[in-house]
């Protein structure tokens, strides 16, 4: 077979790559993860009786701020993950800005607390389960974002899984919002990280298994 023949035959059928199909593509998974989040935490835990109050405290939309804006960034550095070759830029430096502003919004109220106070602030009433709660309400982003991810063309494999459990867990973080009854800063500080923390990681040690192609 000659040259021309095999390029012939590899370009059978060939068709356009579909124009922001990475991007339609992860925004299903991602809405996918936040619709099966809250679900299961309706399912599991249900809605904070006053929720209606709590809304009305800055705390709250702290939180919600705090996970929304993770999300967003573990958003914007998975499309660039996804594609080969394609730089991450300055994604990562966004995905380490929203805690890092909750860790100084923690250490100022902490600073400015009791000692007496201090361990009540971090511990809360729920630090024992919260971050367990949000790992298990990842996953069905984790698996949604994942399939995203081998369909499209990965080269990081360990750092796009990493960034898959990372958006997985910001998007169960915001679905929990719901449910828990924290309002601290210097407990989100620990134990919401931790929970994101945990898809996070196990998205870095199962993507070059997953993702190999």
């Amino acid at each position: 077979m000659r040259t021309e023949e095999l390029i012939g035959l590899l370009a059978a059928g060939a068709r356009p790559v579909e124009r922001h199909g990475v991007e339609r593509r992860f925004a299903g998974a991602g809405l996918l993860g936040l619709v099966g989040a809250a679900l299961l935490m309706l399912l599991l835990y249900g809605v904070r009786p006053d929720l209606g109050q709590a809304m009305q405290l800055p705390m709250w939309w702290l939180k919600l701020g705090f996970a929304a804006g993770l999300a967003a960034a573990a958003a914007l550095a998975l499309l660039r993950l996804a594609r080969p070759g394609m730089p991450t830029g300055y994604a990562l430096a966004w995905v380490a800005l929203p805690p890092l502003m909750l860790w100084a919004l923690a250490a100022a109220a902490l600073q400015g607390a009791a000692p007496a106070e201090r361990a009540a602030m971090v511990l809360g009433s729920t630090w024992r389960s919260c971050p367990f709660n949000i790992a298990l309400l990842s996953l069905p982003g984790f698996a949604a974002l994942m399939w995203g991810l081998r369909q499209a063309a990965p080269t990081r494999l360990r750092l796009a899984g990493a960034a898959a459990g990372l958006l997985a867990g910001a998007l169960a973080a915001l679905a929990y919002a719901l449910h828990c009854p924290e309002m601290q800063a210097p407990f989100l500080a620990v134990w919401y990280v931790l929970g994101i923390g945990l898809p996070t990681g196990v998205g870095a040690l199962l993507g070059p298994r997953l993702l190999r192609w």
